[in-house]
């Protein structure tokens, strides 16, 4: 067997991280030394595999290795005899038999690792870094793209994160009753910018990382259920089903993006479709008022229309502004000058997006020049779009877009690309600190 490559063994690890964390948080009850001890099975990994071989099952061997560390630790502990009381039978059972999840699944100790990291004893946006970094498996680059803040700030926030949890006692479960509401803002939060991280890759050199909106959408669903009387669970639950629906059409042969507008929607999943319209159903027994649901009501409207020409723009338009009523940020501001500018017209959408020029958290975001570059090359100002097209294609660190954004630099004011074929070139993205309806002037 071909000995792998350390890129290889960490990609596997970077899949399964989240599962290897949650699995020896349940032993050692601390989510700081888990995530410790699953990097030490990395580690050996790295020492092994080159010499044996990948294991047929290498996220089973992980997490193994992971546990059968996290026993010693116990038991070395002074504290054993009570920890063995908590763990009881399964501690012994399960240490030696990591059984992954089933593809439709999210085990117990994931969701107990979401909610222990989603603990109010951390601040909102503590809370949000380390769970996207203990689930997500994201780097602290990643999470710092979706906070919109350096990465200095992100790793102290995970740092100080874990050592709160720890001096606090946090127990590692899932919440029940009040205590699990109170939780549910930021776990719903973090879902949503795992499935962004996923459906429009921070960098790299590709557009998509599958995994991790299945993982979003899966403990999306599970969450759903366990409240069932939450709108917006069920909003955000419906909102990512309609998203993954597309994931198949976003790109072509080549990996490179397709925008919404030439997308075969004949290869958009319905079925995932007639759920998320199903779980939007159910988010709108409670009011779609909520900013899931009405993201998910954006996203219902490009699902029901049968061609692009087809878009209800003046609907999705109206929509970002009751969404931007209710959860106000630069980046709403911005999918909603794309909205308007396909109901309105490119004047009305660029007044908007100038008025955001000077918004500090957009200094660096690449999806504000590149809408400012198709408003502008849809008013035929070609030098102005190119050199806001180059100026966005600097700031992305995705392979994929930054090609294709110099592509559009290149192709400003071209013959044959007139107003109505560049007008086209707009997205139905999540409309939150990730990806955004914006993202179709990068061209999904």
């Amino acid at each position: 067997m071909t000995a792998p490559a350390p890129a290889a063994v960490e990609t596997v690890f970077r899949m399964e991280s989240a599962r290897i964390i949650a699995a020896v948080a349940r032993i050692v009850r601390d989510v700081g030394i888990a995530e410790e001890i699953a990097q030490d099975a990395l580690v050996a990994a790295l020492e092994q595999w080159p010499r044996t071989g990948v294991p047929d099952r290498p996220g089973a061997w992980l997490t193994a290795a992971a546990k059968n560390r996290a026993v010693d630790l116990v038991r070395r502990r002074e504290t054993y005899a009570r920890k063995l009381a908590e763990v009881g039978r399964e501690l012994t059972e399960e240490a030696y038999d990591p059984e992954p999840a089933g593809p439709g699944d999210i085990d117990d100790d994931l969701l107990r690792l979401i909610f222990t990291a989603c603990h109010p004893v951390l601040s909102a946006r503590a809370r949000t870094a380390l769970t996207l970094r203990l689930v997500g498996g994201l780097r602290t680059d990643e999470i710092a793209r979706a906070f919109l803040v350096p990465e200095a700030t992100v790793a102290q926030r995970i740092v100080r994160a874990k050592r709160s949890l720890a001096r606090a006692g946090v127990e590692f479960e899932v919440p029940y009753g009040e205590e699990r509401a109170a939780r549910l803002g930021s776990v719903l939060e973090v879902i949503y910018l795992i499935f962004n991280e996923g459906y429009s890759a921070t960098a790299g050199d590709d557009l998509l990382r599958p995994a991790l909106c299945e993982d979003a959408l899966r403990l999306a669903r599970v969450l759903a259920a366990l409240m069932p009387k939450e709108s917006e669970a069920h909003g955000l639950a419906a909102l990512l089903e309609i998203q993954a629906s597309r994931t198949a059409a976003r790109t072509g042969p080549d990996g490179q993006p397709v925008l919404l507008a030439d997308q075969n929607r004949s290869r958009w999943n319905r079925s995932l479709i007639r759920r998320g319209f199903a779980a939007l159903e159910r988010a709108a027994e409670g009011g779609v008022n909520g900013p899931y649901a009405l993201q998910a009501a954006i996203a219902a409207c490009h699902a029901k229309a049968v061609t692009y020409e087809e878009t209800d723009w003046r609907t999705i338009a109206a929509l970002y502004g009751r969404l931007a009523a209710v959860a106000p940020s630069p980046v709403v501001e911005l999918n909603r000058a794309v909205a308007v500018s396909r109901a309105q017209g490119p004047e009305a959408g660029l007044a908007l997006v100038d008025a955001l020029a000077g918004e500090p958290a957009l200094a660096d975001y690449h999806l504000l020049p590149s809408v400012r570059g198709d408003l502008l090359d849809r008013l035929g100002r070609t030098e102005e779009a190119r050199a806001a097209f180059e100026r966005a294609a600097s700031l992305t660190r995705n392979a994929r877009e930054r090609e294709l954004l110099r592509e559009r630099a290149r192709r400003a004011g071209a013959v044959g690309d007139g107003p109505a074929r560049r007008a086209r070139a707009v997205a139905d993205g999540p409309a939150g600190s990730g990806s955004a309806e914006a993202a179709g002037a990068v061209g999904e």
